[in-house]
């Protein structure tokens, strides 16, 4: 029976060994796993992070990475990969592993039972943390920007803030040093008690309270971290980061920053042209 890939990428790690478990081939290369690899894959089902790319070597043959990507296999012995995969995460009856994308040919020797170094590109690595981190920061951020146009409780976020964030949040998108998030402003949410006519009456000062809230945030240099449940790549891990207002908590599969002292700044633009769809580009800076 298959075990879940154990993952190291968690406390910022880039590079490791590895055995060869499986080999899945297609048309224009192949889907590797191994048993324990540093490489963050891309959830098939929430994509906001960007899986990592990098390298494997096998027997002193070096080929590259283009995307490491969910894959599980089920009790009956199922192969999925990617959005191939017919369940939600962690879903019971299959066993979750991390796959690597190799594209071309194949060396012969990357089979199975295979000795193998991984190493992950650390400077995209490096960038994809750093707009994660920002991605959170900015949504707390938002929501304390919010917090006067709710007249019903929507629920608290992870400042203890009325939860724009979860509440409107349709997708995230993070890149390198930064992200791109929407959130849908319809009836749904004007029912939650949520006051969408000021909000766009104000989106100049609502904007300008968020990069305020940010710039004092950077300032504090606060600590950033990861906390996991366990070491396969099912395991729960949650983002941890001492803001000034209090420890922020938030469930979160993806890599991070250490401390916000690692960006020189970080920004927000807030998109309306569409009434019933704010987007909000974030911008990060590393420090110098």
């Amino acid at each position: 029976m298959s075990t879940p890939t154990t993952v190291t990428f968690s406390d910022g790690t880039i590079a490791g060994d590895g055995i060869v478990t499986r080999v899945k081939s297609f048309a224009d290369g192949a889907v590797v796993v191994v048993d324990t690899t540093p490489f963050h894959p891309v959830d098939h089902t929430w994509p906001d992070q960007p899986g990592d790319s990098g390298t494997i070597t096998a027997a002193g043959v070096t080929v590259a990475v283009t995307e490491a990507l969910m894959a599980a296999i089920s009790d009956e012995g199922e192969f999925a990969v990617g959005r191939e995969i017919p369940v939600k995460r962690g879903a019971e009856g299959w066993t979750w592993l991390v796959g690597h994308r190799i594209e071309g040919a194949v060396p012969a020797s990357l089979v199975e039972g295979a000795p193998v170094a991984l190493a992950v590109d650390g400077a995209r690595r490096a960038g994809l943390s750093r707009g994660h981190t920002a991605c959170h920061v900015a949504s707390l951020a938002l929501d304390l920007a919010l917090v006067d146009l709710w007249r019903k409780d929507p629920g608290e976020d992870a400042l203890g803030n009325p939860d724009f964030e979860g509440r409107a949040n349709q997708s995230s998108r993070i890149q390198e040093d930064g992200a791109v998030d929407e959130y849908r402003l319809g009836k749904s949410l004007r029912r939650a008690g949520f006051d969408t006519e000021t909000f766009a009456a104000t989106l100049a000062d609502r904007e300008a309270r968020v990069n305020d809230r940010l710039a004092a945030w950077i300032a504090s240099g606060a600590s950033s971290s990861i906390e996991t449940e366990g070491p396969t790549i099912v395991d729960r891990r949650r983002w941890h980061c001492s803001l000034p207002e209090g420890e922020a908590v938030i469930l979160c599969g993806g890599t991070h920053a250490d401390s916000l002292a690692a960006f020189g700044s970080i920004t927000v633009s807030l998109d309306l042209s569409d009434p019933q769809l704010l987007v909000m580009t974030t911008t990060a800076v590393p420090a110098a």
